[in-house]
């Protein structure tokens, strides 16, 4: 079954940068919009962020917006995340995810979402 991988996880000290990747399993997600969501002990998946297809537009959670940075490379495949000035709430599961649809209306919702990664751990210490 396709699904999405994601690489780049750790435990770093607040203030400090990680970036994360995820790559299909197979098959091309060029036309897709790939997102990260992320998950805390105890609490809902939540989004972070969202790239079009076309890399042109994103849209991100406004707990991450000035920290987080996504992007993408087409010739690859592969949807990036660079997370500074890293904060100890930052703290979770991270999750990469592929959607069809096109309004960004509907990328902060998770239904939305029809490929998901088996997820990657940041640990951000205070």
């Amino acid at each position: 079954q396709v699904h999405m991988v994601e690489s780049g996880g750790g435990l770093v000290q607040a203030g400090d940068s990680l970036r994360l990747s995820c790559v299909p399993s197979e098959g091309t997600f060029t036309y897709y919009t790939r997102g990260w969501f992320r998950q805390a002990p105890g609490k809902e998946r939540e989004f972070v962020a969202a790239i079009r297809w076309s890399g042109i537009n994103s849209r991100y959670a406004d707990s991450v917006k000035g920290r987080f940075t996504i992007s993408r490379d087409n010739a690859t495949d592969t949807v990036s995340l660079q997370m500074n000035s890293l904060k100890p709430e930052d703290t979770a599961v991270y999750y990469c995810a592929a959607t069809t649809a096109s309004s960004p209306s509907r990328w902060y919702t998770k239904e939305n979402y029809s490929y998901w990664g088996q997820g990657t751990q940041v640990t951000v210490s205070s």
